[in-house]
């Protein structure tokens, strides 16, 4: 019996920006359309179908799959950009209203850890996040350098559990995908720092060298969700899901 080899590792050729902080390219394992990443290599080694999912968990833990096709509620197709996963164009909504902001290109990178939206879309979107915490006891916490925009409460939080209330969800609705909507929670775009504040997880991409036009959707929105890339049908499919996984000790 003989394994098949193959490669995988961190990225060698991420084209960061100097000074860009956090990076926003952070891949180890390639689950990307390019001909090096891991599914590329099953695929051409006949060990699966080019068909890969991912399941991030909220607590830490998450999984993987390959080959297999499942039953999601949403899919939407794709088309290739880059060796990127662009799902079209979107339209976006803050707390069930629109922000204004529509026809921004979409691109799926399960290889960034935060969200990024081009300048003009994440000015708006943070304003509107803004709007909803005037008179709540949250202030801007400048002295936190975890992530670009953070805020502090009258005592240190533990969990976004503690805040979650006081953030809308947000929302993209696809223009090539009829009722086809990807819902980002507080979840799925805060996070809590060491010293006990909640920093928005969703940064200027313009800001951080990505193109004018990029809004790139990374791992922090895909949590708590299992992601579907199915290479066969040119499509990719979310749907909610417990991620956590107990491994036998």
């Amino acid at each position: 019996m003989t394994a098949p080899r193959v490669a995988f590792g961190c990225g060698y050729d991420q084209q960061v920006r100097k000074g860009v902080t956090p990076p926003y390219l952070d891949g180890v394992l390639g689950l990307g359309l390019g001909k090096v990443g891991i599914l590329s290599q099953l695929q051409e080694l006949g060990v699966t179908k080019s068909i890969v999912g991912h399941c991030f968990s909220s607590q830490g833990d998450g999984y993987l799959v390959f080959g297999d096709q499942l039953v999601l509620a949403t899919w939407t197709p794709y088309t290739e950009m880059d060796d990127h996963y662009s799902l079209g164009t979107a339209e976006v909504f803050v707390g069930g209203k629109t922000s204004g902001m529509k026809d921004l290109p979409i691109l799926f990178d399960s290889g960034s850890t935060y969200t990024y939206f081009s300048e003009k879309p994440y000015k708006v979107i943070l304003s509107l996040l803004m709007n909803d915490l005037k008179g709540t006891q949250l202030n801007k916490a400048d002295e936190d350098k975890s992530l670009p925009i953070c805020w502090k409460g009258s005592k240190p939080f533990k969990s976004i559990q503690d805040v979650r209330n006081l953030f809308k969800p947000i929302v993209l609705s696809f223009a090539n995908s009829k009722n086809v909507r990807f819902q980002i929670d507080p979840e799925g775009y805060l996070i809590v720092t060491a010293q006990g504040n909640v920093c928005l997880g969703i940064l200027n991409g313009t800001e951080a060298g990505l193109s004018d036009d990029l809004n790139l959707i990374g791992d922090i929105s895909f949590q708590d969700k299992l992601i579907i890339y199915d290479n066969v049908k040119k499509q990719i499919g979310w749907a909610p899901a417990n991620c956590n996984v107990k491994i036998p000790k």
